[in-house]
């Protein structure tokens, strides 16, 4: 499966009683696709997996593949630190109908790079396109780019989601990936949203993005301008948005994202504990960032 273009990694809105609120998800994923982003993704890092139950992560894949009904691609977060868990929930995806999975290399237990290609060969065999997600800030782990052109070669590994934060890194990504001829059939998607616009420069083809949450329009624009090679425009919109991005990583996604969508009036409600409201000295430059993008 080829993935290019904005993908939103979607905040999971909660109710005042904490349950998910199955109305205010689905409203969200028809803001977004009127924004004209390329694909959402469910029950990843910026929807609260970590706090989430089994029960609740198969309920947000439903409700995703439901309401958007094909109107754009749908990707579940499936990933765990057990491979067998990891398995489970992907094949559960397969069978809800998604599009992809998207899965976090196993954090806490620090597998080794050997093992990283073993876990992923399992992922492989579940017959659904596989999104590769590397965040050694979350996982204490880091994909070696070897290692990322080893899995690139297991049948259904079809992408990665890059977010060690080095540009350089992607570069040499797919430089391997040119070298074994595999850059057509292996996507390098951005996972750092301030960085998407350098990824996709030296080839990346898109971005799983958390502050396309806030203001998708302007992300959907800037990843377009880049695959029309309009990188004048695109570098324009990157500066817009810079200073709101650099806000909604103040303190740990999806905190301000989540605060930011509240502000907006689009429904988030309460964070899972152990995450706590923002600072209020960091409210205040968030407020401020949504100001100046003329989004409140």
């Amino acid at each position: 499966m080829n993935f290019e273009g904005t993908y939103v990694a979607m905040v999971t809105p909660f109710d005042e009683k904490g349950y998910i609120d199955e109305e205010g998800f689905r409203f969200n994923i028809n803001y977004l696709i009127e924004k004209g982003v390329n694909g959402l993704v469910g029950a990843g890092t910026t929807g609260e997996s970590a706090t989430i139950t089994h029960e609740e992560h198969r309920q947000i894949i439903e409700i995703l593949v439901d309401e958007v009904d094909g109107r754009v691609e749908t990707i579940a977060g499936t990933g765990s630190n057990s491979t067998t868990e990891a398995v489970h929930l992907t094949k559960y995806a397969k069978d809800a109908g998604a599009d992809a999975a998207l899965v976090i290399t196993p954090y806490y237990n620090k597998p080794q790079q050997h093992a990283l290609v073993e876990h992923y060969r399992a992922l492989g065999e579940c017959d659904i396109p596989v999104i590769a997600y590397n965040v050694p800030s979350r996982t204490g782990i880091n994909m070696d780019v070897e290692t990322i052109v080893e899995i690139a070669k297991i049948e259904n590994i079809d992408a990665v989601k890059e977010a060690s934060g080095s540009v350089d890194k992607v570069s040499d990504i797919y430089r391997a990936l040119t070298l074994e001829g595999l850059e057509d059939d292996f996507n390098i998607l951005s996972g750092e949203d301030s960085l998407t616009l350098p990824i996709m420069a030296v080839g990346g083809t898109g971005v799983i993005s958390a502050s396309a949450n806030i203001d998708a329009k302007r992300m959907v624009l800037m990843v377009d301008s880049i695959l029309n090679d309009d990188y004048t425009r695109a570098c324009e919109l990157h500066y817009e948005m810079l200073d709101l991005i650099r806000a909604l990583f103040i303190e740990s996604n999806p905190v301000p994202v989540k605060t930011a969508m509240g502000i907006m009036g689009l429904p988030s409600g309460p964070l899972r504990e152990p995450l706590a409201p923002m600072k209020e000295e960091n409210l205040e430059v968030l407020k401020k960032a949504l100001k100046d993008s003329e989004l409140i």
